[in-house]
């Protein structure tokens, strides 16, 4: 009977520490104070050079990837732009930036083809072998060549979207698949506590 009481008893104390935990209003994972990002010199789609400064008084959204990728990178950008659109008019207040992480096969010009197709407002970068990894250093991001065939590869990347509010901070991870209602409702927070 004691030891049933005190097993019961240290269940609870276990449950409790749990229930305080500190819990937060965000359906991604909050990394608010976290070690992640930098500057991000980089150059868009169009040739104009671009740091996070450039884009201070918006929540910024950055997600890694290629042009080429079969399936992670376009359903991102796609439930990005449907969560935007669920927005209305605050969608401006956000700024979508895609970074390619195959600078050699991701020229300007492909980029500029390839991002605004899934939303006018997004943007593209990309920079040379070394901007590229040292802002894959920056976000801690896994992204490396990967043969298929003769001459032919794909790039293996993480895919996460990480999300900074209006004064640069970083703020959130959003899981790939996280789907557009979830950021939407992230992305008002962010807004509303700008």
């Amino acid at each position: 009977m004691i030891r049933a009481l005190a097993a019961a008893l240290a269940c609870a104390a276990a449950l409790a520490g749990c229930d305080s935990a500190p819990r937060t209003p965000f359906k991604g994972i909050d990394v608010t104070g976290a070690a992640l990002g930098g500057e991000l010199r980089l150059t868009d789609h169009n040739g104009k050079p671009r740091t996070m400064a450039d884009f201070r008084g918006k929540v910024v959204a950055i997600t890694f990837g290629y042009t080429q990728c079969p399936d992670v990178c376009p359903t991102t950008l796609s439930d990005w732009n449907k969560a935007l659109k669920l927005l209305g008019q605050d969608a401006g207040r956000v700024q979508m930036l895609f970074v390619t992480v195959d600078p050699q096969r991701d020229k300007p010009e492909l980029l500029k083809e390839y991002v605004p197709a899934f939303n006018p407002g997004f943007l593209g970068l990309y920079g040379t072998e070394a901007q590229t990894k040292k802002v894959e250093d920056d976000f801690k991001i896994y992204a490396q060549q990967k043969a298929t065939t003769p001459g032919q590869y794909i790039m293996e990347h993480d895919a996460r979207t990480y999300v900074f509010d209006a004064n640069g901070k970083v703020r959130l991870v959003e899981a790939p698949g996280t789907n557009p209602e979830a950021i939407a409702s992230d992305l008002r927070l962010l807004l509303n506590s700008a």
